[in-house]
């Protein structure tokens, strides 16, 4: 018969649990610190990519300043100066000829209920859209509010605007219940 005896002043003490638990941790650090590495390699191709891509954009840019600049000295020598004036002024003569009065009196036909007169029509290019400066005498209010609102509705006079409202100097046969209406609205027909 054989008999164990750990004849040992301390204990034998196992430590594999700890080898195992720092094995397991060492393991998933090792894991952790690759897969950083990896995310840390591609954050910086994506940053040189973006850089690239930015200082391209950067070259673009000053070059584009730098083709601007020269144009703008191109164009304000006193010869071009005065060209590019010319070509202003008979822009706007052929813009001003260009006016289509018929189609603006047809769609303002369409809209103008009975009790309301056109007295004038001023027409004016203003930053390549017209603007139209109407008087008209409404002969009573409710004409007066359906005329507006007909403005208001209509795809082709946007932006109303009444300028003034009064009692209109149009001689001995006036009733007192009319009155003169001053507006400017845009007039754009496509």
């Amino acid at each position: 018969m054989r008999v164990h005896l750990n004849l040992a002043t301390k204990p034998m003490e196992t430590h594999r649990r700890f080898l195992v638990g720092s094995g397991l941790v060492a393991v998933v650090a090792g894991v952790a610190l690759v897969w950083l590495g990896w995310h840390v390699y591609t954050v910086r191709e994506a940053n040189a990519e973006l850089r690239a891509r930015f200082e391209e954009t950067r070259r673009k840019t000053e070059n584009l300043d730098a083709q601007r600049a020269e144009l703008e000295r191109f164009f304000q020598q006193k010869k071009n100066k005065e060209l590019n004036d010319r070509a202003v002024f008979l822009n706007s003569i052929i813009d001003a000829r260009s006016f289509n009065w018929t189609q603006m009196f047809m769609d303002l036909e369409r809209i103008l209920p009975g009790g309301v007169r056109v007295i004038s029509i001023e027409p004016k290019q203003v930053e390549g859209h017209v603007e139209v400066t109407l008087s008209v005498v409404a002969n009573s209010e409710e004409a007066e509010l359906k005329f507006l609102r007909a403005l208001e509705e209509s795809k082709v006079f946007t932006g109303v605007q009444v300028q003034h409202i009064g009692v209109p100097n149009l001689g001995t046969n006036q009733s007192s219940d009319q009155k003169l209406v001053l507006l400017s609205t845009i007039y754009s027909r496509s």
